[in-house]
């Protein structure tokens, strides 16, 4: 004590905050950085997880790219990639909606939110009874009188992606809607005000006001949405398991390393993806962020 009592101010100060820090460090480096690096040394082996590791180099990207199988279902993920889109149109609009004098706003505020806070695997049955045969979605359209438009929602290659999609709007649309719902809380009400003086309707506050103080929300929401589209997997894996042609990058990646045993193939897919994930964040923070024009 009499030690530490002697040292200066910022070297007690530095001390502290680096003793705080080692155990986060710690576990970071441990359940964080050492599995990616070992994921990077694994994509350049031959290994199915128990046996000798072979180094190969990179053959394993080159069967990514050169074996359609694998890289194809990177087509699945335009699906959730334009379905981003529409949940986040959906969540700005009614969180600005809710950000005025609405009535029974803090219900409707429950509703939308409420999803979010559900179990995937819960969502997921949900959704499997929604879309089965004669279930939910079939039942409502046939009272809308559209029973001739209902198809095997699940079973029909060019709609199981569709309603895939849809059902993870409406999953996360909740998290994107509270983001927004705060960050547009938080725009000082004199300005709405001010604005209301000089005659600007509820569009021009929209596009005027809320719009340019939320714009790192935005950004944030857009690399966090896009970076799910892309490496989608809770939803598609609990209700179809990737059949009929609903298998996500991440799926196959999944599959190829546990059902098939070929961890270094799957380490090599894992790498790929990771990549394009940063590459797709770099992009939008560039020409959508801060300081983008």
């Amino acid at each position: 004590m009499f030690m530490f009592s002697n040292l200066s101010y910022k070297t007690q100060r530095k001390i502290i905050i680096t003793s705080f820090l080692i155990v986060p460090l710690a576990l970071l480096a441990t359940f964080s950085f050492l599995p990616v690096a070992n994921m990077f040394w694994y994509s350049f082996t031959d290994w199915n997880g128990y046996s000798e590791k072979e180094f190969i180099g990179f053959e394993n990207y080159k069967t990514v790219f050169v074996e359609p199988d694998y890289f194809r279902v990177f087509a699945v993920s335009l699906y959730y990639f334009f379905a981003t889109f529409i949940q986040m149109g959906l969540a700005l609009y009614f969180a600005t909606i809710l950000s005025f004098k609405v009535r029974m706003k803090n219900f409707f505020k429950g509703v939308l939110f409420f999803p979010y806070l559900l179990n995937g695997v819960a969502i997921g049955f949900m959704f499997l009874l929604f879309f089965m045969p004669n279930g939910g979605l079939d039942t409502v359209m046939d009272w809308l009188g559209l029973g001739n438009f209902t198809t095997h929602w699940l079973g029909n290659p060019d709609v199981i992606n569709i309603s895939l999609a849809g059902t993870s709007v409406w999953r996360y649309m909740g998290f994107n809607f509270i983001i927004f719902l705060g960050a547009i809380s938080s725009i000082p009400g004199e300005i709405y005000e001010a604005a209301e003086i000089d005659g600007a309707n509820r569009w021009h506050q929209f596009r005027y006001i809320i719009l340019p103080s939320i714009r790192i929300i935005i950004s944030l929401n857009l690399i966090l949405a896009i970076s799910g589209a892309l490496s989608a997997f809770e939803i598609p894996y609990i209700m179809t398991g990737g059949a009929n042609g609903s298998a996500t990058f991440v799926i196959q990646t999944v599959d190829t390393a546990f059902k098939y045993g070929k961890i270094g193939l799957a380490s090599a897919m894992a790498v790929i993806l990771l990549f394009i994930v940063i590459i797709v964040t770099a992009i939008q923070r560039k020409y959508f962020g801060e300081g983008g024009d």
